[in-house]
């Protein structure tokens, strides 16, 4: 587990978003459904529990780290049907 200090903090949320964008690139390419996906968003799952865990009391009165959350964990608003190619 990570040290409750800012430093920690901001990698922690560093690694989130990174898993966060692969996740998202993977969707894009290969499937919101397909294992490597499923295998980030488990990740992404994971890193974002341990965060709660360790940052739970300092997070209740962050407004802008609960926004941050929020937002990792929303998909991207995308048109899926201007991705599908009709043969």
């Amino acid at each position: 587990m990570f040290q409750t200090d800012k430093g920690h903090s901001n990698r922690m949320l560093e690694e989130i978003n990174e898993i966060r964008e692969m996740m998202m690139v993977s969707a894009k390419f290969t499937g919101y459904t397909s294992q490597e996906t499923l295998h980030y968003s488990q990740e992404l799952d994971k890193l974002i529990y341990e965060y709660q865990c360790t940052f739970r009391n300092e997070s209740k009165n962050n407004k802008a780290v609960k926004i941050s959350i929020q937002h990792m964990l929303v998909w991207p608003k995308a048109s899926l049907t201007s991705e599908i190619i009709y043969i």
